[in-house]
């Protein structure tokens, strides 16, 4: 009879570990290293997006210490960055705070749309210092040596996406490493075919929300449905990188907490590539 309970107690105590990681809610940060015979020296790049539904302290303040940290050449917030409630002045006084710490520039999700006036909602981001990327492209120097970051807005802007993408290659002005800020992962494909781009970052998928690590990456992500192929992670795509941040939004979806999947902050390196 002991014998049989130690077992059980032992399959609680297993049941309450799991329950305790998997529902883990902190924010880490997660780093990629993309390695290219275009740059001589690291290039350090901050991806945040899907900040929506957050509570990371007044202002942010606790995203802005953990991207303060990583010190940064450029910070890239790729869309889905204000909440529902209509009043986006938190998120406003907390882009200064990062425009504070590096050039930072930014791009449309979907929730912008959905939730906000945008065109007045773009002109303030641009009275915070933060560049607004609308279909263009902008040349960052960084020790001397250059590279290109681009964006284009989310599809809920109701520009074709095809059409974004050649304005965003004619308005590329040198030759250089060349990112390119797209909310929706899904589209990669489109944003490979034009060879234009080394990197691609992008967000919206959550993670795939409900993770089960090293056999399911993602169990459900919106506009990919269920198991995406594109929730997470680094993927290589004809030619192009693509790195798609899990995000920083803790809201449930279809009633379901992210699982396995705590919020992340990215940090790339750009990186000399192997000789």
């Amino acid at each position: 009879m002991r014998r049989k309970w130690l077992v059980w107690l032992a399959l609680l105590a297993a049941v309450i570990v799991l329950a305790v990681i998997g529902l883990d809610q902190r924010m880490i940060v997660r780093q990629y290293t993309v390695e290219t015979d275009k740059v001589s020296k690291p290039v350090r790049l901050a991806v945040v997006t899907d900040y929506h539904g957050c509570d990371y302290g007044p202002d942010g303040a606790e995203l802005v210490q953990a991207v303060s940290a990583l010190a940064p050449d450029a910070i890239l917030l790729v869309g889905d960055m204000f909440s529902a409630d209509g009043d986006p002045e938190a998120e406003l006084r907390m882009f200064r705070q990062l425009g504070s710490i590096a050039f930072t520039c930014y791009v449309t999700g979907n929730h912008e749309y959905w939730e906000h006036n945008v065109p007045q909602l773009l002109a303030q981001i641009t009275e915070t210092g933060v560049t607004v990327l609308d279909q263009s492209c902008v040349s960052l120097v960084v020790e001397g040596q250059r590279i290109n970051i681009c964006g284009i807005p989310d599809p809920y802007a109701y520009v074709d996406t095809e059409v974004a993408l050649n304005r965003v290659v004619d308005d590329i002005e040198h030759p250089a490493f060349t990112v390119l800020m797209a909310h929706r992962p899904e589209l990669i494909e489109k944003y490979a075919a034009t060879g234009s781009f080394d990197l691609v970052v992008s967000g919206h998928a959550h993670g795939g929300q409900v993770r089960i690590p090293g056999i399911v990456n993602g169990l459900y992500a919106p506009n990919q449905g269920w198991f995406p192929k594109y929730a997470g992670g680094r993927y290589a795509v004809d030619g192009t990188t693509l790195i798609v941040s899990r995000g920083l939004s803790t809201q449930r979806q279809m009633g379901v907490p992210r699982i396995f999947n705590r919020p992340e902050l990215v940090l790339i390196e750009i990186c000399p590539g192997s000789r």
